[in-house]
């Protein structure tokens, strides 16, 4: 059943490189550093400005504004990052080798009518005398740093903390991350509660204790940060602290972390009417309007203008009741990976809950991350009844996804075998003879090809149908898809190849070292990852701090 390693097959380099240069040709504009500078620093100006390198190039270094849509994940992405086909779009590269042109016509392709590619990439941006920052989120991580600059929430230290538990006293440490995030590491005795559910449901867990301390903490600065000034915020009159340096403290403090804990917030919740009503305040405080139907029905009918929309509630109540066209984005993780989910500056953003609690929490932060923010008043009622909601990625529709095959045609000789999953996952296991293949590297990975060999992708559906658009523009024709199931295959009988090294570090352009390293125990990159934190203020220029209103 196992296939042997083989090289490429051999085809016709020239015939090669006049399909290249077909499919690259130039029919997109460019736009210079200086004015797409002057475009973002203009007060409502909406531009969508996409890094289309993959995770860990984006993640090595890349403009502030610039928000992540890798070239092999790009057709699956752009609907919900850039729902407005007519949005002015600019795509960037490394150093203008050709990546972002060869998008420009991908986006074009699928109906996108304003977009230009950023003259000389991110190294003509540097050029240009302009910063570019490491790490990801990092406009919502710089927020943050300036959430703790401005406020001072009060912070304790992991071994004060610790001491506390040694002597037994009270204390309740709410850890601010998402469950699976949780499961892999947290505090001792800590229990999950993400941030964005602190307002509807920090009543049932301190059940009317008024006076033992709350600390919150994540994994390392931000959402301890913005949880322990949510808690102040909604006027809870126990002592808050947050955790300093969450999780990476605790463990540079030389202490030990649980894992797989199932210690989870409360399901049942009596929602206090005065935290939904600070949380209400709170967000007219920082000017954001809590627009009705009607009002909502227009903004989502206004072709001139982008408009997002996203239930912000936890996933169990998204999958019991969510409107099937929203986007599901958990509050607390939309202040903290904000361009995770929004791709144009300047749009519209309107959150929706059940009991206008959340959203308006989560509005007010958003506001003061300077995003023009509403939240849908009158909850599941009103939202449900909206008739212009439609779902906001038009044109994932259009992707073209290839023919499943089975294991037996991946592995036939005469097929070409492309593993186009994340590069460690196919470093951790891939069946013999197969090829990594990412599609931002395809024409450096294919140097000689016969396109009329048969090609089978093994991936995810959206990386196998974003890769099929590559290798039909370069002129394959019988394209199949295996879906990775790595269990399946052994139980066929199947012995994975496992290669640590391979691809190397170097084509590992799909993973961003530095921040993984540090959730492996990696105590030095845990400080290095603590002071990248800490500086990313200093790196700001007038116009990087002129977005928030804090």
């Amino acid at each position: 059943m196992q296939k042997p390693a083989k090289p490429w097959t051999l085809g016709s380099k020239a015939e090669l490189q006049r399909v290249r240069m077909r499919a690259w040709r130039m029919t997109v504009p460019s736009i210079a550093p200086q004015e797409l500078k002057r475009l973002l620093a203009s007060d409502g100006q909406e531009v969508a400005f996409l890094d289309i390198r993959e995770f860990g190039e984006y993640g090595t270094g890349h403009p502030f504004q610039s928000v992540n849509a890798p070239f092999s994940l790009l057709e699956a992405r752009i609907g919900e990052l850039v729902p407005r086909l007519s949005t002015l779009l600019v795509v960037m590269d490394s150093s203008d080798e050709g990546r972002a042109r060869r998008a420009g016509q991908c986006l074009a392709d699928l109906g996108y009518s304003n977009i230009a590619w950023l003259e000389g990439g991110a190294a003509g941006w540097r050029d240009a005398g302009y910063s570019l920052f490491a790490g990801v989120n990092v406009v919502s991580k710089t927020f943050g740093e300036l959430v703790h600059k401005q406020l001072e929430p009060a912070e304790i230290g992991a071994a004060q903390l610790a001491e506390w538990q040694r002597q037994g006293l009270p204390v309740y440490i709410i850890d601010g991350r998402p469950v699976a995030e949780y499961n892999k590491m947290n505090i001792p005795a800590s229990m999950c509660c993400p941030n964005g559910e602190l307002a509807k449901r920090i009543s049932t867990i301190l059940d009317g204790d008024t006076e033992t301390p709350v600390v919150i903490n994540c994994a390392g600065r931000t959402r301890s940060i913005i949880g322990a000034q949510t808690l102040r915020w909604l006027g809870i009159k126990n002592p808050v602290y947050a955790l300093e340096n969450g999780t990476q403290g605790w463990q540079l403090a030389g202490l030990s972390l649980e894992c797989g804990s199932k210690r989870y917030y409360p399901d049942e919740v009596r929602v206090d009417p005065a935290f939904g009503a600070a949380a209400r305040q709170f967000a007219e405080s920082h000017q954001v309007a809590a627009v009705n139907e009607p009002t909502l029905n227009d903004w989502l009918a206004d072709e001139q203008r982008t408009t997002y929309v996203f239930d912000i509630r936890t996933e169990e109540e998204y999958r019991k009741n969510g409107h099937a066209a929203a986007v599901h984005a958990p509050g607390g993780q939309l202040i903290q990976a904000f361009d995770h989910w929004v791709g144009v500056q300047n749009a519209r953003v309107v959150l929706i809950d059940d009991e206008e609690c959340r959203a308006p929490m989560v509005a007010g932060w958003l506001a003061l991350m300077g995003v023009d923010v509403a939240w849908l008043r009158g909850g599941r009622d009103s939202w449900r009844s909206l008739r212009n909601f439609k779902k906001q990625s038009e044109s994932d529709l259009r992707l073209e996804i290839p023919r499943k095959v089975q294991l037996e045609e991946a592995l036939h000789p005469a097929t070409l075998c492309l593993d186009a999953r994340p590069s460690m996952q196919y470093r951790e296991g891939h069946l013999p003879g197969s090829f990594w293949a990412n599609r931002s590297l395809l024409n450096e990975q294919i140097t000689s090809t016969d396109y009329q060999q048969s090609v089978v992708i093994i991936a995810d559906m959206e990386r196998a149908a974003c890769l099929t658009i590559e290798l039909k523009a370069q002129g394959f024709k019988n394209i199949g898809w295996l879906a990775s199931t790595l269990v399946d295959w052994q139980n066929k009988g199947i012995t994975l190849e496992r290669t640590p090294n391979k691809p190397n570090d170097t084509s590992c352009i799909d993973y961003l070292f530095f921040v993984h390293d540090r959730h492996d125990g990696n105590l030095e990159a845990s400080r290095r990852y603590l002071a990248w934190e800490t500086d990313l203020l200093a790196q700001l220029d007038d116009q990087e701090r002129s977005i928030f209103r804090i």
